[in-house]
């Protein structure tokens, strides 16, 4: 009886021990998959048997801050994306592309032009200075409306991802409840349904709760429910193009708006909050910037009426709008920036006159003319335009322009405040990263695999192999001796 007793357990220990190494194997296969947690192998005896069950390492307080991180982490690349995007639309304010500097060189060529007013030469190369002015105005709005639209389709791309993950999550989480209630191994399950999560989180901040039999619902980090027993409906409708007064989409959670200002429950993280910041909030102040510039060039540049008795009204100069000739309204200036233009009256390129610029009288009516008599000396109205862009103006206080300024001064300013934000938002993804790498590095330590730690646990689980062996070796021959001594 005693041998067959060992015998037994030298069986019972060669297959735990089996496991155990297949379980040790595992660990080593799976070193380098981040998404991995160690799976540990414990022996259990019950019913006089020796069985092996496989947990895995876990620390949910480290897995929770990770997650968090993740969806901070996300939101703020995509704000620093969308900026960086703008930044584009600038150039170098101390080169000639930016509408700081192109401000600059239309004010030097109506200086050298009042200098020789009855150069033509001059009179068209202020022109040429406007059109460029104005042309840069056009493509920089052109530009920030082609961001909104990129951040709007991105949305669209996370709210697809959304839905498609938790679709992945609720066969994961099947599986999970359906191991747990079988007593099977679910180690795998855990990490994929955790892999999954932890994608989700990217999108969109998140947050599970575990409940009763392994199950665990998914809530947003304003409390909506994304996950429970099944998943919640993710919509949201891109716009086809936008222009500065469209008003894009909000996405919904079962059916309640998280985006938007209207929101009762606005999202806090993920990628979705840093895309609509870019979309509705940088990319829209920015374009009220530039809208601004244009209406202080039309204001500037606006031609009055001269005659008598003198009541006619300002109206457009050597800048215009598509409502020209009339000056533009606060209801005109959304996307302003993208309708500036050069006065044809003055473009020699389509059939004007550059000296309309010295003399005015770019709308009819005696009384808008500078001019009267046609003397080619007349500076007089250029020195006006010079000392009408070098006089501060004010702008909306929400603007981000300085109270007050001039248009250089206020073009410089858009061009500082867009490289200040852009340069708290990389300061700000730099810090988050930190946090993230060293959240994750914290959960990798508690629950990631260690080459010399699996080593060492192979080199054990081995040399109880070869004792089981050798005792199982034994009682054979001890068994052969007995049968041998009865025949």
């Amino acid at each position: 009886m005693g041998l067959t007793l060992s015998l037994n357990a030298a069986r019972s220990s060669l297959i735990a021990n089996a496991s155990q190494m297949a379980i040790v194997s595992r660990n080593t296969t799976s070193l380098d998959d981040p998404s991995y947690s160690r799976k540990i192998a414990s022996l259990v005896t019950g019913n006089g048997q020796l069985r092996v069950v496989v947990s895995r390492a876990s620390d949910a307080a480290l897995y929770e801050r990770m997650i968090g991180s993740t969806s901070e982490l996300a939101g703020r690349q995509a704000l620093l994306k969308g900026l960086t995007r703008l930044a584009d639309t600038v150039g170098d304010t101390a080169g000639t592309d930016s509408v700081a500097a192109k401000v600059g060189i239309l004010t030097k060529a109506l200086g050298t032009y009042a200098e020789r007013p009855d150069d033509a030469n001059l009179a068209k190369a202020a022109i040429a200075a406007a059109k460029d002015l104005a042309a840069g105005l056009n493509e920089a709005s052109r530009l920030v409306q082609s961001t909104r639209l990129e951040a709007d389709q991105e949305v669209a791309a996370s709210v697809g991802t959304i839905n498609d993950l938790l679709g992945q999550f609720d066969a994961a989480n099947r599986a999970v409840v359906a191991g747990t209630a079988a007593g099977g191994d679910i180690s795998d399950a855990l990490d994929q349904r955790d892999k999954i999560v932890a994608e989700l989180s990217q999108q969109i901040g998140v947050s599970a709760v575990t409940r009763a039999g392994n199950d665990v619902a998914l809530y947003a980090d304003n409390g909506v429910t994304l996950f429970d027993r099944s998943a919640r409906s993710v919509v949201f409708e891109p716009t086809n193009a936008f222009t500065a007064g469209t008003v894009g989409g909000v996405v919904k959670i079962d059916g309640v708006a998280v985006t938007g200002e209207n929101s009762p429950m606005p999202l806090a993280t993920g990628r979705i909050v840093g895309l609509m910041q870019v979309r509705d909030e940088a990319a829209v102040t920015y374009q009220e910037q530039f809208d601004t510039i244009a209406q202080g060039l039309i204001e500037a540049f606006a031609e009055t009426d001269n005659g008598t008795p003198g009541t006619g009204p300002a109206l457009a100069g050597l800048f215009t709008h598509s409502g020209g000739p009339a000056l533009p309204t606060t209801a005109d200036l959304p996307g302003l920036a993208s309708r500036i233009g050069v006065n044809a009256a003055a473009d020699p390129s389509v059939g004007g006159d550059p000296f309309r610029l010295r003399d005015g009288g770019m709308n009819a009516g005696a009384g808008y003319a500078y001019n009267a008599d046609g003397a080619a000396s007349f500076a007089d109205r250029l020195q006006a335009l010079q000392a009408a862009l070098a006089t501060p103006r004010s702008y909306p206080a929400d603007s981000g322009l300085p109270v007050s300024g001039t248009l250089q001064a206020a073009a410089s300013a858009s061009a500082s405040w867009l490289e200040a934000t852009r340069k708290a938002a990389s300061s700000q993804v730099d810090s988050e990263a930190a946090f993230l790498q060293s959240a994750s590095t914290a959960l990798s330590n508690a629950t990631g695999v260690n080459r010399d730690d699996e080593t060492a646990t192979m080199l054990q689980l081995e040399k109880s192999y070869a004792a089981s062996a050798k005792l199982l070796a034994t009682v054979n021959a001890m068994l052969q001796t007995l049968l041998d001594s009865v025949r």
